[in-house]
């Protein structure tokens, strides 16, 4: 037959035999070429407990998509344990690493013309940073969290790793001796697993359950239990009808899904990274969100959850009590929540819910009934003033006081900041100020976990105020505010404080302010001038020039 009388089928058959000869190589046999291909990105590392039970999970996902029919390629991406760089250069790498996640997995997705998408991760980064990449893709994907960590226990009281960061400020204080801090640290994370509390990690798993894109009960799990394995299958099954469906994430992603995610972050107490994380998902998703909805949400939703780090409980306490269905059936209920919002299984979260108890159990105390909540109103407040005239974001559930105003302890660094609380020379009634920690100044927006942490062991997390252009660990508690905006390192007004200003914080107002004369401020900001920048090359240089504002979700 002439060339010119082939087959539209065996032309492209003859153009695409080497691409099979290739997969021919990775397992691919003759009939496998018309299957779905799915990505199974597998964030595996012995780097941290988050994310070393991972690789396991990957093959039992890889084994049941196999089942169902499509050809699963397994591909790594990375990680960074957050708590151990915490309080180091190498935190700076943290908020750095969704980026790399993200550009990670749509890069092998769509350099490998991948048709679904399995997203396998543990630590804080991970689930941000595989969710922007999903809402890039648009592609039928899921996201399987590789589960918390079991408490550790100490003199018959549970233990975290933020246990571990209080305890240096208690030894510091000679509230506890070198032995008992040792023995804290030793106990507070005994296995795989996120850390245990409602912490960054357990806060955005909870929030891809409550958008959809996780399955029912997966975000509470631990990571040693078999149901998390179960879970790694049942996810496979859903993502390959998801495919046979088109089921594609941007359906599920919806402004409704974002407002769903805002309201169960309120009621568990999760992390102020909440607000970072799902305005970059946002912006991936081509879905309008700004940091306003945050607070606008607040005073609609109570906090329900009585958790870790300001609370009693850890995420397997919650999981025992109801987990996150409880919660969403409890504000459905009460029409917190959008109840006709799809998910990845093809139900609405209605149905998803359908069968879930309206009240939570009496036998239980974790999780609260609506009208008698833990606090009133949600624990993520939205500050504006002169000092943050594009946002910042304060803990404000849990004190008594909600205003303090104080003289300023300006600290250019975390690093000077930590010298100066464990040389006590930090006051009750201050309001240190730590700047240059910002996306663009640090760059990277460090969490200040250690000193806050710092501050709650020396007795003074409530009675001292910390603010920031850089962020907080989930773990962090006390009278904080951070990624305030603009920040300083591109002239926001937090570069301009001067020791002993006074500062006025005020959370039922809403208002983060510097008390100094206008004058003053004009006078300050003539003579000021950027710093030079503290990276020049590398991936820290690059994330500098191209990051937006911490309002903005830090997005590069």
């Amino acid at each position: 037959m002439p060339d010119n009388h082939r087959s539209k089928e065996v032309t492209q058959g003859v153009q695409r035999s080497p691409n099979r000869a290739l997969l021919r190589a990775t397992g691919f046999g003759d009939g496998d070429f018309e299957k779905p291909i799915v990505g199974v990105a597998n964030a595996h590392s012995t780097i941290t407990p988050c994310n070393m039970g991972i690789g396991s999970l990957a093959e039992r996902a890889e084994d049941a998509l196999k089942k169902a029919g499509t050809m699963p390629q397994t591909f790594g991406t990375i990680t960074i344990s957050d708590g151990i760089s915490m309080g180091t250069e190498g935190m700076k790498y943290s908020l750095v690493s969704r980026e790399v996640i993200a550009d990670s997995i749509e890069t092998v997705c769509n350099g490998q013309s991948m048709d679904g998408l399995l997203a396998i991760g543990g630590c804080d980064k991970n689930m941000p940073g595989a969710m922007i990449a999903m809402a890039r893709l648009n592609i039928p994907a899921i996201f399987v969290y590789g589960g918390t960590i079991r408490p550790g226990h100490y003199k018959d009281r549970d233990l975290t790793i933020v246990s571990a960061f209080e305890a240096v400020g208690e030894y510091c204080a000679n509230r506890i001796d070198y032995g008992e801090l040792l023995e804290i640290e030793r106990r507070a994370c005994p296995g795989a697993g996120s850390c245990g509390g409602m912490y960054t990690a357990n806060t955005m798993s909870s929030v891809f359950e409550a958008m959809g894109m996780s399955l029912p009960y997966s975000s509470t799990m631990a990571a040693e239990d078999p149901e998390k394995a179960d879970n790694a299958e049942l996810s496979a099954r859903v993502l390959a009808n998801a495919i046979k469906k088109q089921i594609l994430p941007r359906r599920i992603l919806t402004r409704m899904a974002f407002e769903n995610a805002i309201a169960v972050t309120m009621a568990v107490g999760g992390t102020t990274n909440a607000v970072l994380h799902l305005l970059a998902i946002a912006r991936a998703a081509r879905v309008p969100l700004s940091i306003d909805d945050f607070e606008s949400m607040r005073k609609r939703v109570p906090v329900l959850c009585d958790l870790k780090p300001w609370g009693r409980y850890v995420a397997t306490d919650l999981h025992r009590a109801g987990g996150i269905p409880q919660v969403m059936k409890i504000l459905l209920l009460h029409g917190a929540i959008h109840g006709d919002a799809l998910t990845v299984t093809g139900q609405t979260i209605e149905e998803v819910l359908k069968d879930v108890p309206p009240d939570p159990g009496r036998d239980q105390d974790v999780i609260r009934p609506w009208n008698n909540p833990l606090f009133e109103q949600g624990h993520i407040a939205i500050l504006r003033g002169n000092l943050a005239p594009e946002g910042s974001v304060a803990k404000v559930t849990g004190f008594e006081r909600l205003a303090i105003t104080g003289p300023a302890r300006v600290f250019e660094s975390e690093e000077a900041c930590m010298e100066a609380i464990l040389a006590r020379r930090i006051q009750s009634g201050d309001v240190v100020v730590i700047r240059y920690e910002g996306p663009v100044g640090g760059p990277g927006m460090r969490e200040m976990l250690s000193p806050t942490s710092a501050l709650v062991g020396l007795g003074l997390g409530d009675k001292v105020a910390l603010v920031t252009d850089g962020r907080f660990s989930g773990g962090t508690r006390g009278m904080v505010v951070g990624h305030v905006a603009p920040e300083a390192a591109v002239g926001g007004l937090i570069a301009l404080v001067a020791e002993g200003d006074t500062i006025t914080i005020d959370a039922e107002r809403n208002l983060i302010r510097l008390d100094v004369p206008e004058d003053e401020i004009a006078r300050r900001r003539n003579s000021w001038q950027p710093p030079s920048p503290r990276h020049t090359q590398g991936v820290l240089a690059k994330y500098a020039r191209l990051v937006s504002s911490a309002s903005d979700g830090a997005v590069t």
